[in-house]
């Protein structure tokens, strides 16, 4: 329920999952004492921590009758404000929530629930004991028969593409200890050892998805790369034809058979944690390599035809506007396809918040952003449009982007041809969104309690 956070989404991403009883069950009965089993109806939301209200509010329209339940990142480090804002919510499922899920929807007693928070009858808010965590391989994978919908890239309700996609997890945590990075432990800081499932059982979910693309929300898939042979072996053994998106390290280049083998095997997107173009920064994030060794690594991974997507962190401690803005030339050396970038974002438990902390002139907001007297929202903003201006408005980045989609057989001709018509729509609702947030910014706000 509680998914780890895929670096596909950044850290500016942050997870939700909400769910409600059927409306013919007996009105507010899930989880209690009645041990009615409940039928479920449930929604998972990947969005931006500035959509937050909008799935408060979302969430605060859901039918009042109905016993309703929500958990993920989000939730898991906000539960009293989300029931504070969200008064017809009445069960928090805290960390990871799989097999909290199952005793509710058992009609286990909620007092007896471990991982839960839940509301009484007279408003007072209880918290069970955390529940431990549980083994990866003791995890059923989803029943992909009772969904609703099928899943396909899309903006504002517009097919992009025909291709159905779907995300697998086949491992949780990182063995690494990056300072702004809390992908080794949960939301609740309890430590995530690496764990991952078998290569035949990650196979077998993939082949019983109807989708073509597959997301991996690993944290790092090539943690072990004989299990990700493995996997690839088997992916070629069985003929399985599709598309794979996964999240890895710069170490990988030092494997130039597997990267080749995981090719063959349809991997095609490589999103990789770069973080910044200073290497004070990347001594000071602990990253374990500087900006010499990122560049000796792209020389064998341009070798690959992969789509490349690299992550940045911008606003660092003591980092300048030079440095911020030495990402997009560092970006274009390096070769990449398209960037990710994140604020310097700090949760309950990162390692570097206690730097932050103690270093004059910073301060850490409610939402986790890092700010300092010399830079405010307003400057950080300014510098991360103009990273993302001096990344993508270049003559040759749109044409690199569609060729290489097209010859690594991401997308047909004919897919290239309609997002190319689409194009010029996609350029004019980013531009409408930016207009239609500046005007919201210049709006005075109202202070709320």
């Amino acid at each position: 329920m509680s998914p780890p956070r895929s670096r596909a989404m950044s850290d500016e991403s942050v997870s939700w999952t909400f769910a409600t009883n059927d409306p013919c069950s007996p009105s507010k009965k899930c989880g209690n004492s009645s041990k009615t089993k409940a039928s479920i109806s449930s929604a998972s939301v990947s969005a931006g921590r500035r959509d937050t209200k909008k799935i408060i509010e979302y969430i605060n329209q859901l039918p009042a009758d109905r016993t309703i339940v929500v958990g993920g990142r989000e939730a898991t480090n906000n539960v009293e404000d989300i029931f504070r804002r969200c008064p017809n919510v009445d069960l928090i499922v805290r960390a990871e929530g799989e097999q909290t899920m199952v005793e509710i929807a058992d009609g286990k007693p909620r007092e007896e629930v471990l991982g839960l928070s839940y509301r009484n009858n007279d408003g007072t808010i209880v918290h069970n004991a955390n529940r431990p965590l549980q083994h990866i391989e003791e995890i059923a994978p989803p029943d992909r028969t009772l969904r609703r919908s099928r899943y396909f890239p899309s903006l504002r309700g517009v097919r992009l593409l025909p291709m159905e996609f779907d995300t697998i997890l086949s491992s949780r945590g990182c063995p690494y200890k990056c300072k702004f990075c809390t992908f080794n432990l949960n939301p609740l800081g309890q430590k995530r050892e690496y764990e991952a499932r078998s290569p035949e059982s990650v196979v077998d979910e993939i082949a019983a998805s109807p989708a073509r693309m597959i997301q991996f929300a690993d944290d790092n898939f090539f943690v072990k790369p004989s299990r990700a042979e493995k996997i690839c072996d088997l992916l070629l053994e069985r003929g399985i034809k599709k598309i794979y998106s996964v999240n890895a390290r710069l170490e990988i280049s030092k494997n130039p058979a597997l990267l080749e083998k995981a090719y063959k095997a349809g991997f095609r997107v490589l999103l990789l944690g770069i973080e910044s173009a200073s290497d004070r920064i990347l001594e000071q994030l602990d990253k374990g390599f500087n900006t010499q060794q990122i560049r000796q690594a792209f020389e064998v991974l341009r070798k690959f035809p992969f789509w490349y997507h690299g992550y940045f962190i911008y606003g660092n401690i003591g980092e300048t506007r030079e440095e911020m803005l030495r990402i997009p030339d560092f970006a274009h050396e390096l070769g990449l396809h398209a960037i990710g970038l994140s604020q310097l974002h700090m949760d309950k438990f990162t390692p570097l918040r206690q730097v932050v902390e103690n270093t004059p002139g910073y301060t850490i907001s409610p939402n986790g952003h890092v700010y300092s007297a010399e830079f405010d929202k307003h400057q950080l903003r300014k510098i991360r449009n103009k990273i993302r201006n001096r990344f993508w408005y270049r003559p040759n980045q749109i044409q690199k982007i569609f060729t290489t989609l097209k010859n690594n057989q991401i997308l047909t001709s004919q897919h290239v041809l309609r997002l190319g018509l689409l194009l010029p729509w996609i350029a004019w609702d980013y531009a409408a969104g930016r207009t239609e947030r500046r005007l919201r910014r210049r709006q005075p706000s109202v202070a709320t309690l």
